[in-house]
């Protein structure tokens, strides 16, 4: 080993650029996700790429002198540029994905269609790394580490680290406290990196007379017409009229489809032959004979309802009601279907369609007392303690098999049943390699259950099914749709499972396959290990690399949503792997997240609790991450949370676990749209924490705030210097300095806030404390940027200046908003409403345009657009009103208030112009400025401001050139 502590690459260095434009790219049509996403829902999984990348800079060694004296024929490791591009070669990135993505941006904004797709290579999860690669990587690992180092993943969840790293040939430990979890780690790690497209042939085989068995149970309960296939049979839920009596199906509108010259809607009968009809009866309206404003008219709307019987409003608080009391029913209204011509269209339901679903309710009660005492339904109540209320008790679901209608849940049964049948089948025929062969095919049943239930909808725009998971909850669906059990539902599933097994396998095979040659594929190691990531069944010190992706405070309850899936697979996985699901629903007392559901009962103090037992069980999860890890080793850790709460939990938990934070890299891994263009600053970065042990301080010297001030505001100051020159700007720039700032506390702590208790006695340093003088000094270095030297003028003006500099957007989110208010100089949201400096409204904040601050009234001097006024307080609202003028009179008129009060020769004025015209982005589509003021204030300046420095402008339409060569030679 060349070093007993080796200095690894993500310490000194990270591509943030291209690894945040690859992760959005792999990420941007949801048809071209990686296989592993098909495999089995999970929530917020990592993109590959930007997992691939971290696990792999967290072991391969920062580069020295010394790497290319011993591996002297490795042109890959002779300089450290050519060895940094060695690692995007590594992860996929066979081009120059920053320049790929300016020219597609402009040719979209241009109307120009390229060639090809932009970048000039495949996606990065896409390209295998051939076997000579794979060897090097190899040989450096054990050169710097003594063998190759093992990397874990204690709360691996979907799976992308994993993965990652077992596709580089890496031993790999993946956890996960969450039954469904570890079953996706089992089925789409594991099983491919050992078995690889080999089990494919059995998956097919096996998995074609299961559906056969299914299908031919199920037949008579969904009967077809004349060669029809059914795409979607499409009901609403009903409840009965409080007045009448009669079924009101709850319809936000009547329409199947809207495209131009194929419309398609339905029309409500509640009358036949002159007599009144219990429930209503549904005809088909096609092209022309749909009348658009009978089908966009429905009977639901904000939580009430019309009856169709009387035209008055039936209450929310009723439909709930009546609802929980099992009153409300389910109408099948239409049938998409595909004729025998291929053609596309929808009919009316028929008798023969209702009495099959009048015999699939007869046959699931017949069925349903045996099927749940012997493990085929699933039987288990919702628990009361639930964030995703919507959907379980307003609305009469209370069990999870009320999730599905009868006809629904005999589908699920019925493959529930004979997977339990064809068990013993497979291990008899296949005996070693049964169990993978079986573990992987009773994932079909997932992907039903996530597109067959009460809560998968028919899309209209896109003339499709949706699935239960769109969102991350169980929002109550008034319409929904459902698959033809028999012959489609189940043969999708397979399907579906095929594909995705088939890609993953296919990724791992071809990855380090020497010419493709398969049969001497690349050896793999990976572990999966169901439990708490606070207690691993591993040796200490056993592991040079934890990369994690842990749990994002209070973004997504993992188990409750989990609970869907885990009732069902208990009941067809637990048969192969009980020790996953040995408790009646998934662990919501361990899990590490902030669930204020669990502190119900403790009222206003609920969200208080809940933040600490968060806390407290991250903190354990690091202790025994530090157990485990070797005294050499790396822990990474990925994060995405704006709120502060968030990463003050996140970086007390690391620090009191004995962990120092190196450094932090962002990488915007969440949105493709360009904010310069929907006005809405809507992008969140991914944090890659770098942490190592934490060494025993030798001396009992205690360490205050006031202590290490100078050195938080240098480290945040360095980092944002560094940071801008990397590219990175506006809200990932204020982000980017919370790793160096927690690491400025981290390798001092504890450490001790400057203000005591209420007792007066010391109290450890919350990193918030801290975070916020980092804010300050990032908002004091870009007003710098912005307008040099000048002095400050006021808060108001800097908040709308820092407020551009930062979003580059009208609109950004409230709790970053008042983090930047805070740092600016104290202010408050709502202070900077009361000022028209911004509107609030659903999480989001928004600036203002100068119209939009006008003061109306001549007597008042609050802050705002006052073209009257004879003085103003604070210079942006002398601005926005020259602005307001220029718009509505005309420059000229907008000069002479300008000499009216004597702003041409200001200093505070100019420096203001000047700060604005940095901050604003600076570009036009077509000639047209896609900030309105921004064009205004360029034509202030030009004529009446000639001190004023003007960025140049970008349209976005010129920027189409020829595009980019690979760098590397695609296979």
């Amino acid at each position: 080993m060349s070093s007993t502590k080796p200095r690894v690459l993500i310490e000194d260095w990270l591509p943030v650029a291209e690894l945040g434009i690859e992760s959005r790219r792999e990420r941007g049509a949801a048809s071209a996700l990686p296989p592993l996403s098909f495999l089995h829902i999970w929530w917020a999984r990592r993109p590959l790429v930007a997992s691939a990348a971290v696990v792999l800079a967290g072991v391969l060694p920062a580069w020295s002198e010394e790497l290319p004296k011993a591996f002297p024929n490795a042109v890959e490791l002779q300089d450290e540029a050519t060895y940094r591009g060695w690692l995007l070669h590594l992860v996929g990135i066979w081009g120059d994905p920053v320049y790929g993505r300016k020219v597609i941006d402009a040719a979209n904004a241009a109307g120009v269609k390229l060639k090809g797709n932009g970048y000039g290579y495949k996606q990065a999860f896409r390209n295998p790394v051939p076997r000579k690669d794979i060897d090097l990587l190899h040989a450096v690992l054990i050169h710097t580490w003594g063998k190759l180092p093992t990397l874990a993943d204690p709360t691996a969840g979907g799976g992308s680290i994993p993965w990652a790293a077992s596709r580089l040939g890496l031993p790999v430990v993946a956890n996960d406290l969450n039954g469904v979890a570890a079953s996706v780690l089992k089925a789409g790690v594991e099983i491919p990196a050992t078995r690889g497209l080999d089990l494919v042939p059995e998956l097919k085989k096996w998995g074609r007379i299961l559906v056969k068995r299914v299908e031919k149970r199920l037949k008579e309960y969904f009967p077809l017409q004349s060669g029809e296939r059914i795409i979607a049979y499409i009901w609403a839920n009903a409840i009965p009229c409080p007045r009448t009596g009669r079924l009101v199906p709850l319809l936000p509108d009547k329409w199947l489809r809207k495209a131009a010259g194929k419309e398609a809607a339905v029309r409500m009968r509640t009358e036949y032959g002159g007599v009144k009809l219990p429930e209503p009866i549904f005809e088909l309206a096609l092209g022309m004979n749909v009348d658009k404003t009978d089908a966009a008219t429905g009977t639901t709307a904000r939580g009430k309802a019309i009856s169709p019987y009387d035209n008055l409003v039936i209450d929310g608080d009723y439909i709930k009601q009546a609802a929980r009391v099992g009153q409300m029913k389910q109408i099948l209204y239409a049938v998409a279907i595909r004729r025998p011509s291929g053609e596309r269209t929808f009919r009316a339901p028929t008798q023969t369609d209702l009495d099959a679903i009048a015999a699939a309710e007869v046959k699931l009660e017949e069925e349903k007392e045996l099927w749940q005492a012997t493990g085929i339904l699933p039987s288990e109540e919702i628990p009361a303690e639930a964030n995703y209320d919507r959907g379980h008790r307003m609305y009469g679901i209370d069990t999870w098999l009320d999730f599905f209608t009868p006809r629904q849940a005999l589908a699920h049964g019925a493959f529930s049943e004979e997977f339990a049948r064809i068990v013993p089948e497979v291990q008899e025929s296949l005996v070693e390699s049964a169990d993978a062969v079986l573990f992987e095919l009773a994932l079909m049943q997932s992907k039903a259950l996530n597109w067959n239930s009460r809560a998968s909808t028919w899309d209209v725009s896109r003339q499709k099914m949706r699935s239960v998971f769109e969102k991350h909850n169980f929002s109550f669906k008034w319409t929904f749709a459902e698959f033809d059990g028999a012959t489609a539902l189940y043969s999708w599933a397979l399907d579906q499972l095929l594909d995705a097994y088939s890609g993953i396998a296919r990724l791992l095979d071809n990855t380090g396959a020497p010419d493709g040659d398969l049969e001497n594929r690349l050896r793999r190691n990976v572990s999966v290990l169901q439990g708490s990531a606070a207690s691993l069944d591993l040796e200490d010190g056993s592991v040079v690399h934890i990369c994690m992706d842990p749990p994002y405070y209070d973004n997504v309850m993992y188990a409750e949503l989990a609970d869907y899936f885990y009732v069902w697979e208990k009941r067809t996985l637990g048969r192969l792997i009980p020790e996953y699901f040995c408790d009646d629903l998934t662990d919501k007392q361990n899990e590490a997240v902030a669930n204020p559901a669990r502190f119900a009962a403790m009222g206003r103090r609920r969200k208080e609790l809940a933040d600490l037992d968060y806390e407290t069980k991250m903190t354990s999860i690091f202790e025994e991450s530090r157990r485990v890890l070797a005294d050499e080793g790396i822990l990474s850790v990925m994060f995405t949370h704006k709120r502060a709460e968030a990463w003050d939990t996140l970086g007390m938990g690391l620090m009191q676990a004995g962990f120092t934070i190196e450094t932090s890299w962002p990488v915007n891994t969440e949105s493709e749209v360009s904010s310069h263009q929907t006005n809405v600053n809507s992008a969140a970065s991914t944090i890659m924490l770098v942490c190592r042990k934490r060494d025993d301080r030798d001396d009992d010297v205690k360490v205050y705030l006031d202590d290490i001030e100078h050195d938080i505001r240098r480290a945040a100051r360095e980092a944002a210097t560094r940071f801008q020159h990397d590219g990175i700007d506006g809200v990932d720039l204020l982000l980017s300095t919370y790793g160096p700032t927690l690491s400025v506390i981290s390798q001092n702590w504890p450490v001790y806030s400057s203000t005591p208790d209420e007792d007066g006695r010391d109290k450890l340093l919350r990193p918030e404390e801290a975070l916020a003088l980092a804010r300050e000094e990032i908002v004091e270095l870009r007003r710098s940027r912005l307008v040099g030297k000048a002095p400050k003028v006021d808060t108001l003006t800097d908040f709308v200046l820092l407020a551009w500099d930062t979003f580059a957007a009208r609109q950004f989110s409230f709790d970053t908003a008042r983090l930047l208010a805070l740092a600016v100089g104290g202010l408050d949201i709502d202070e900077l409403e009361r000022a028209k400096v911004v509107s609030k409204s659903s999480g989001k904040v928004r600036l203002l345009n100068p119209s939009e601050r006008v003061r109306r009234g001549g007597g008042s001097d609050a802050p705002g657009v006052r073209p009257e006024a004879a003085s103003f307080g604070y210079i942006i609202d002398a601005v926005d009103t020259t602005l307001y003028i220029a718009e509505h009179d005309g420059m000229p008129a907008a000069k002479r208030f300008l000499d009216k009060h004597g702003y041409i020769n200001d200093a505070g004025f100019i420096s203001t112009l000047q700060g604005l015209v940095n901050a604003m982005p600076r570009t036009k589509v077509k000639g047209e400025w896609v900030v309105a003021e921004a064009g205004r204030l360029d034509t202030l300046c030009t004529l009446y401001f000639p001190d004023v420095t003007l960025p140049d402008a970008t349209d976005v339409a010129t920027l189409v050139e020829d595009e980019p060569e690979a760098l590397f030679e695609m296979e």
